[in-house]
């Protein structure tokens, strides 16, 4: 698999994070969907990533700086046709290898706490992410979970 940094001009990945968008707010109540737009990516605290095999866009995922150790995963997605085959877990094995680099030692994530995200719930658990309070500017919200992981 190949990771390339800020690939938001390619229409495949706009493509994939307009549906993203869409999706995700349309299974989250109104006041808990933390999902970013494009130009919420392009900040100077952020890094993304598209990660592709053989030419093909197989998913996303950003990484946000808290502090100067601490990050928060955003935007990470896995095109359909590639759910379901451990495509997600490569993205994120991925993503943890760049924040590694970075010098990252926590990385912390929000994902809905409702059925829809249940598959990815499964999988940030998988990888070794907790459960845990919310951290940055998130708030309790019983549509939230929050969890982190340590590196």
């Amino acid at each position: 698999m190949k990771l390339i940094e800020g690939s938001f001009d390619n229409p495949e990945v706009n493509n994939l994070l307009e549906k993203h968008f869409k999706e995700l707010r349309s299974v989250s109540p109104e006041g808990s969907a933390h999902v970013l737009d494009i130009p919420g990516l392009k900040v100077n605290s952020i890094k993304f990533w598209s990660l592709w095999e053989n030419n093909n866009l197989v998913g996303c995922g950003a990484l946000k700086f808290l502090d100067i150790d601490h990050g928060e995963f955003k935007s990470i997605r896995v095109i359909d046709e590639y759910r379901k085959k451990g495509y997600g877990a490569k993205i994120l094995e991925h993503l943890i290898d760049e924040a590694k680099k970075l010098k990252i030692k926590k990385l912390s994530l929000e994902t809905g706490s409702g059925d829809f995200f249940l598959p990815a719930r499964a999988l940030f658990k998988k990888m070794g992410f907790v459960e845990c309070d919310p951290f940055a500017h998130y708030k309790k919200d019983p549509n939230s979970c929050y969890m982190s992981l340590k590196i």
